[in-house]
C-alpha cells in the first residue's frame, strides 16, 4: 500500500498534471485526440487547490475563514488564472470584506465545478462519510458556492480521495443525498461498456457539476486497469471542461497511486507557474505528521487511509 505521504503528493501534482493538459481544450466538443501539450499552464483549479492547502497548514485544520483568507489574498496577488463566474463573484465579495458564509454564490446557475475542483486537500484531513466531515466540506464549498448540489459535487470527490482503492463508486451512491450528482453518476455506472469520451458526448462534459463529476468519477474508477495517462487523457477527450474534469482524475488517481507511480515524464511538466511542487510536498508532510502526533486534533487527519 501506498504511503500516505506519497498518495497526498500524488494527489495534488496529479492534479496540476490533469489541469495542465486539460487547459488548451477547455470549451472544445469531444470527442478531442488529445495529446500532451507543449506549452500549457495550470488553472484556477490547481491554484485554488494550492491556497487550500496552505490555509490548512495556517489554521491547522479546514477552517472556512482561513480557506477564505487565503483565496483573498491570492486574488489580490494576482495568483488565480480561468476563474469561473461562481467564483469570481465569491472572490470579488470577500475581497471587498463579506463573510464567507455570504460571499459564495447561489442559485441554480451556481451549481459549477468550483468547490469540487478544490476540494482534495480537505479529503486528508476529514472523514467525508461523519456528520463532522461533512459539515466541513459543506463550509469549504459554501466559501465560493451556496448550492446543494456543488456541495454533494464535492462530497463525491471527497469520498473518492479518501477511500484506499478504486472500488469507491458504490460508496458515494449510497452516500449522497437526494441529488442531480448521484442520479448521473447511478445512470453512467450502469454504462459501463462505453469509452469515457462516448459517456461525455452523449451525457455532458459541461462546467455544471452533475456532468463533470460523475464522468470524472467514472474515468477514475476505470484507472485500476489502466494507467494514470490514460485516465487523465481519457476523461479529457470527452471536451467540455476539460481542464477541471482532468484536474479531478488527477487528484483521484493520483491519490490512489501514489506520485511514485505518475510518469516521470508528466512529473516533470512545467508546473512553474505556482510552487505546486513545494506545497504539495509540505501539505503531505503537514498531514502525516499531525496524523502520528497524537494530538485532539490529529483526529481529523486520519481520513486518509480509512477505507470508505
Amino acid at each position: 500500500m501506498k504511503t500516505l505521504h506519497d498518495r497526498i503528493r500524488g494527489c495534488i501534482i496529479g492534479g496540476a498534471i490533469g489541469d495542465y493538459i486539460g487547459s488548451p481544450f477547455e470549451g472544445r466538443p469531444g470527442p478531442i485526440d488529445v495529446a500532451v501539450p507543449v506549452q500549457s499552464a495550470i488553472t484556477d483549479d490547481t491554484q485554488l487547490t494550492l491556497a487550500t492547502c496552505e490555509a490548512i497548514m495556517g489554521s491547522g485544520e479546514p477552517d472556512p475563514d482561513a480557506i477564505a483568507r487565503r483565496f483573498s489574498e491570492w486574488y489580490a496577488q494576482r495568483r488565480m488564472t480561468g476563474i469561473g463566474s461562481s467564483t469570481l463573484k465569491a472572490l470579488r465579495d470577500l475581497s471587498f470584506g463579506a463573510h464567507w458564509a455570504l460571499a459564495g454564490a447561489n442559485g441554480e446557475m451556481s451549481a459549477g465545478n468550483g468547490a469540487a475542483m478544490r476540494i482534495a486537500p480537505i479529503a486528508f484531513c476529514v472523514d467525508p462519510l461523519s456528520p463532522d466531515g461533512r459539515k466541513r466540506i459543506k463550509d469549504a464549498s459554501s466559501v465560493t458556492h451556496r448550492n446543494d448540489e456543488a456541495y454533494v459535487g464535492a462530497l463525491a470527490i471527497a469520498i473518492a480521495i479518501a477511500a484506499p482503492d478504486f472500488d469507491f463508486i458504490p460508496t458515494i451512491i449510497s452516500a449522497l443525498p437526494d441529488s442531480n450528482t448521484r442520479d448521473r453518476l447511478t445512470t453512467l455506472t450502469s454504462e459501463a461498456p462505453s469509452t469515457i469520451s462516448a459517456l461525455g458526448v452523449r451525457f455532458g462534459a459541461s462546467g455544471y457539476v452533475a456532468d463533470s463529476v460523475p464522468l470524472a468519477l467514472v474515468a477514475a474508477s476505470r484507472a485500476e486497469t489502466g494507467t494514470f495517462k490514460d485516465a487523465v487523457l481519457g476523461v479529457i477527450s470527452a471536451g467540455g471542461d476539460t481542464d477541471t474534469t482532468g484536474s479531478m482524475v488527477g487528484q483521484i488517481v493520483g491519490s490512489k497511486v501514489g506520485l511514485s507511480c505518475i510518469p516521470e515524464d508528466l512529473q516533470s511538466l512545467s508546473l512553474d507557474s505556482e510552487p505546486v511542487l513545494q506545497i504539495a510536498q509540505n501539505f503531505a508532510s503537514f498531514v502525516c505528521k499531525n496524523s502520528e502526533s497524537g494530538t485532539s486534533e490529529s483526529r481529523l487527519f486520519r481520513a486518509g487511509t480509512r477505507k470508505a
